[in-house]
């Protein structure tokens, strides 16, 4: 099973405030280069869909609801969302803040009404927490994904292999998961119109514009791929944000510029939390869908923006080689409450922790300004005469 919140952030921001019900609502950031994050479904029959400069979704509705993201609210949402879920299967693998998949096939052995069973279970979702869904069932991870997205809001699909020629292969090759905005008007210009015709193509020039991608997703329309659900802890090990870009982007500022905005965000969960880490960790995703990870612990735990920053640009400095990305991240990792911290490095050596961090901050922040390394701690002196 893959079941997928409906417009969450808008609904989200609905169950907050009910007068926004039924209204054009989009959230996002104002600012003239901020995008649309999730658009309500009224926001969406004028035109309007996540990814849209927000001045293009002004234009398009004058009279639109804008709402800034509200993280830590999502997120509360989100941990009602998979326990309730729990109740039915404990095998879940959460994809995102909003979806996951499940093996359903323990729970559903016995039911002799699937769409009833699932209907309920929809429902009770919606009585418990306020939230909508939509529900994909099918033999493997690819077509659930896809049965879920076939109706929305509130949709059940139940997609069995031998439905993959009706209700699969005559969707545009667009609407394919895994195929992005870039490549299908590539693949449609090679005569791949639908999910069928890459199923069934052998086109050479088809296969060296996937490349080695090609066979995943010839494979996922024939109704081939992993049906395997991995079991997620629900302890969170690490606090991460990535974003997923409108085009491939090669511009280094622009990555670092995100990178940024992203970190910031990281560091605002960890403190709210009151989590710590030792661990910063990069993930960039390339156009061909290969994914570059790197990471770098450090000695002393830390959850500010500036210091998280610092650590991924010295990552991205020395992996990134001007190749285009689709996706960039940067989360933290070996997270330990600030509490336990303290205790552990007893006050005294927490309040010289702190001091020594904003230390290195200045150090850094002065050396950016002249942009070559003026400054040093005594420490990292003798080192350097060593």
């Amino acid at each position: 099973m893959h079941i997928d919140l409906n417009a969450f952030f808008a609904h989200a921001e609905v169950l907050k405030d009910p007068t926004l019900a039924g209204k054009p609502l989009v959230v996002g950031s104002a600012s003239r280069r901020g995008i649309v994050s999730t658009a309500s479904y009224e926001a969406r029959k004028l035109g309007i869909h996540s990814a849209m400069p927000m001045y293009m979704a002004k234009k398009l509705c004058p009279q639109l609801i804008i709402k800034n993201v509200d993280g830590h609210y999502y997120h509360q949402l989100s941990n009602q969302f998979f326990a309730f879920l729990r109740q039915y299967s404990s095998i879940q693998e959460i994809a995102s803040i909003d979806e996951c998949y499940m093996d359903m096939t323990k729970a559903m052995r016995q039911v002799a009404d699937p769409m009833t069973y699932l209907q309920d279970l929809q429902n009770r979702l919606l009585k418990e927490t306020g939230l909508q869904c939509s529900i994909g069932i099918a033999p493997t991870k690819f077509l659930a994904k896809m049965a879920s997205d076939l109706k929305k809001p509130m949709g059940i699909t139940i997609l069995r292999r031998r439905d993959i020629e009706k209700m699969l292969w005559p969707l545009p090759i667009k609407a394919m998961y895994g195929v992005g905005k870039k490549t299908y008007p590539r693949l449609e210009k090679l005569g791949i119109k639908t999910i069928g015709d890459l199923a069934q193509t052998e086109d050479p020039r088809v296969k060296k514009t996937l490349g080695k991608f090609f066979f995943v997703l010839q494979d996922w329309a024939n109704g081939r791929g992993s049906d395997e659900v991995s079991i997620d802890d629900y302890e969170p090990k690490s606090i991460g944000h990535s974003t997923t870009f409108l085009d491939d982007v090669d511009d280094f500022e622009e990555i670092a510029g995100m990178l940024k905005v992203l970190c910031l965000e990281v560091s605002q969960r960890a403190q709210k939390e009151e989590q710590l880490g030792t661990t910063v960790q990069l993930t960039m995703k390339n156009a061909d869908f290969s994914n570059i990870t790197r990471s770098m612990t450090l000695e002393q735990p830390i959850n500010d923006a500036n210091t998280i920053f610092n650590v991924a640009m010295a990552l991205l400095e020395k992996n990134y080689h001007n190749q285009p990305i689709r996706l960039v991240g940067v989360s933290l990792h070996n997270l330990e409450s600030r509490e336990n911290v303290i205790i552990q490095m007893s006050i005294f050596d927490y309040e010289q922790h702190e001091e020594q961090n904003r230390t290195r901050l200045l150090i850094h922040e002065l050396n950016r300004k002249f942009e070559k390394p003026v400054f040093m701690t005594a420490d990292q002196l003798k080192k350097t005469k060593k």
